[in-house]
């Protein structure tokens, strides 16, 4: 019969320890660059959030600035285009949704200036509906950027902003 008790650690045993530990620091040391080299550069997380200055866009105008590579409207809507997309009955809509859901105040537009359908740029106060109109496939969005005709299944996006104060946009 033997007896249960375990072996002295040996001289081997504690060079074997110190290897396996070396060898995965120099593995871990050597990867880090590889690694590290998938995170985005300076000019891509500079373009994660953009400010605007609102003063200059006057009632019934619109600009586009570019935001992570794509398009985005921003567009100083009048009386009369906020009264003519809340008046729109949501259950017409292919993508119900509310002007109130789309906009923080309803004087100020901000939509992601691609179409949903194979992703073109639609071009301002054109289409059926006094909005935006996609002509490479004849989307039509209204006053509030919702599809109303055409193949493109979803309104355009809204992206996250917020309003820095009355004349100030930060977008991202």
């Amino acid at each position: 019969m033997t007896t249960g008790h375990a072996e002295e650690p040996t001289r081997r045993d504690f060079l074997y320890i110190a290897t396996g530990a070396v060898a995965a620091i120099g593995a871990g040391a050597l990867a880090w660059p590889f690694i590290h080299q998938l995170n985005p550069d300076a000019s891509v997380k500079a373009l994660a959030s953009i400010e605007i200055d609102l003063s200059a866009i006057t009632e019934g105008a619109a600009i586009t600035v570019t935001w992570r590579g794509k398009p985005v409207f921003i567009r100083h809507r009048t009386a009369a285009e906020i009264a003519a997309a809340g008046e729109v009955k949501i259950e017409e809509l292919r993508d119900p949704q509310a002007d109130s859901d789309r906009v923080q105040k309803p004087q100020w537009l901000i939509m992601v200036g691609v179409c949903t359908h194979l992703g073109c740029v639609p071009l301002g106060q054109k289409g059926d509906f006094g909005g935006w109109f996609c002509p490479c496939h004849g989307s039509h969005y209204d006053t509030s950027g919702r599809i109303r005709l055409g193949p493109a299944p979803n309104n355009l996006a809204i992206p996250e902003y917020v309003f820095l104060d009355d004349n100030r946009v930060k977008i991202g």
